[in-house]
């Protein structure tokens, strides 16, 4: 294998070589729609470059994710990437079009760019150019394009329980971290609280019991816990909000018989499900424990295959050490492709590494372009250049992971 400073410069080459076939690539996937967890038609291009690079296995699993294998050694990398988005909302809020974008002072603005269709062209030819230097003997890699955004770590889990059955020795997840190194987030915990009353007609409301009031001092509670809930140095402060509400009604001139809100709730290290769910039932008044229940959350939606993996929607939190040395590989890689010293840090929002590190326990590191802050905001972007960049890190990191 070539020693590292000569193949820092070898990758770095290779990398500026293929820098319009990478841009031209990232222009495409974003050009096709993948909403709603529809990924076969942008998978299809993703699997068009991977057999164009001469990746040894490319394919779709059972839920209709793609993704391509490079090698058959003992040791067994991921780079994972979320192909999904989220929808584009009010079409009159984008002053361009959501999916041909704009560049504009070298940022490529576009719905999925951020988050996260911009780790996908570095890891695909990152780990190309790995293969072609020498850099994998040993390893198996894959790139796992998949879908993540309703809910978090539900492919990474069939990727290790369903197909292809592998269970990775280490996980790159590809979104935002403004091209520095995190190593964990908060975890999750999705609710619903229930409170059932009894209709009547609204002119004679006083033989009905209004299910919306009973949720009254449950939502003033939440609007008002969070000072109380848990802090962690690193991961930080635990948070809680309303963030949907439906309500049953016969007509809106009739008491509703039934309203529901939904919770989500970021926990901290320190912080149980158990806990987290004894916090909000405490808040239901007495005279409601009868009529009134807080519910977990379970995902058993089919993907677009038809395929069902059933879930709780229960996202652990999960952190490694600076100290790690898959942490420290990722510092090292930064180092020696140039990129200036930063932090490792954290992601405000959750990952596929809810199941990767949180449950599985996989080491996992995440390292890729862009700012979660213009995730979900018709400013979804990011700067080409760290684009193209980030596949140097991609194409190097499996050399400075320590035997």
């Amino acid at each position: 294998m070539l020693e590292t400073n000569t193949l820092v410069q070898q990758i770095q080459a290779r990398v500026n070589a293929s820098r319009p076939e990478i841009i031209q690539f990232m222009r495409d996937i974003c050009a096709i729609p993948s909403m709603d967890s529809q990924l076969k038609a942008v998978g299809e291009r993703i699997a068009k470059e991977m057999q164009k690079l001469g990746y040894d296995e490319v394919r779709f699993d059972q839920m209709g994710n793609i993704f391509g294998r490079i090698g058959s050694g003992k040791r067994v990398l991921v780079y994972d990437s979320h192909i999904d988005t989220v929808g584009i909302g009010d079409p009159s809020a984008w002053e361009w079009d959501p999916f041909i974008g704009k560049v504009e002072d070298g940022v490529l603005y576009a719905r999925g760019a951020c988050d996260e269709k911009g780790s996908t062209p570095g890891m695909v030819y990152g780990l190309a150019i790995a293969r072609d230097l020498g850099v994998l003997e040993g390893w198996t890699v894959y790139y796992f394009g998949n879908m993540e955004e309703w809910c978090d770590g539900i492919a990474p889990n069939t990727f290790v329980e369903v197909d292809p059955k592998v269970r990775p020795d280490f996980v790159v997840i590809g979104e935002p971290t403004k091209m520095n190194v995190y190593r964990g987030h908060k975890g999750r915990l999705e609710m619903r609280v229930v409170a059932k009353g009894r209709s009547a007609h609204a002119a004679s409301n006083h033989l009905g019991d209004n299910a919306i009031y009973k949720l009254l001092p449950i939502i003033a509670g939440i609007r008002d816990l969070e000072p109380q809930l848990g802090d962690h140095p690193f991961l930080g402060h635990g948070k809680i909000t309303v963030s949907d509400m439906h309500v049953k009604t016969p007509s809106i001139n009739a008491v509703p018989d039934e309203a529901v809100i939904f919770i989500d709730r970021r926990m901290t290290f320190g912080e149980t499900k158990e806990q987290v769910v004894a916090q909000v039932c405490a808040l239901i008044p007495e005279q409601y424990k009868d009529s009134v229940v807080v519910e977990e959350l379970f995902y058993d939606e089919p993907s677009y295959t038809g395929f069902v993996f059933p879930v709780d929607k229960y996202f652990p939190a999960w952190a490694f050490e600076e100290a790690h040395p898959l942490v420290q590989a990722g510092v090292n890689a930064r180092r020696l492709i140039g990129l200036p010293d930063g932090p490792t840090g954290k992601w405000n929002f959750s990952t596929n590494g809810i199941y990767w590190a949180g449950k599985a326990g996989i080491p996992s590191i995440g390292f890729g372009p862009g700012d979660e802050e213009t995730a979900h905001t018709t400013g979804d972007s990011v700067n080409l250049n760290d684009m193209v960049k980030a596949t140097e890190f991609y194409a190097l990191l499996p050399k400075l992971i320590a035997a």
